[in-house]
């Protein structure tokens, strides 16, 4: 009668370490950052190990530690392997530059308004088009009149017009 006992506590001790690690999986695969999943999942692990330590002795609780780590690595190398990642991952891939332009579009001396706070840097209103600068001064409030002082590849450089 104690060994089914033992059995079915060891058997109970292992469904909390493989709970424990199917919530890991979720929290890596599914729910990005830190949550109750994965919080979860390591309270499941390490009560299992402590619990097989704690019931089972010194032996049984080294082997349940010895197969929870080899099966914890296992998954995640064919879970890597088969492509899991690859199927739950964004795959859309951002190709454009911000705020890139033509020399020839704006040059220093045009005008224009600060859309939003410039302090230091915001957006602006030059011949229509929105773009992001960064002040001369440390702070220009909005809907201020500006003039273009100069022109670094992606940055422009302004100043409240006078």
């Amino acid at each position: 009668m104690s060994i089914i006992i033992v059995n079915m506590s060891l058997f109970s001790i292992a469904i909390i370490i493989i709970l424990g690690i199917i919530l890991l999986w979720v929290e890596f695969l599914v729910i990005p950052g830190i949550t109750v999943a994965g919080i979860g999942g390591v309270i499941l692990i390490v009560t299992g190990i402590f619990l097989s330590y704690r019931l089972h002795g010194v032996a049984a609780g080294n082997y349940i530690l010895l197969g929870s780590a080899v099966f914890m690595f296992v998954s995640v190398y064919f879970s890597l392997k088969s492509g899991t990642w690859r199927r739950t991952m964004l795959e859309s891939k951002l190709e454009g530059r911000v705020n890139t332009f033509d020399i020839s579009i704006v040059k220093p001396g045009d005008t224009g308004k600060t859309v939003t706070r410039l302090g230091p840097i915001g957006k602006v209103e030059i011949n229509g088009v929105y773009y992001e600068a960064k002040s001369v001064e440390n702070i220009i409030n909005a809907e201020t009149d500006i003039t273009v002082v100069k022109v670094l590849g992606d940055k422009l450089i302004v100043k409240p017009t006078n």
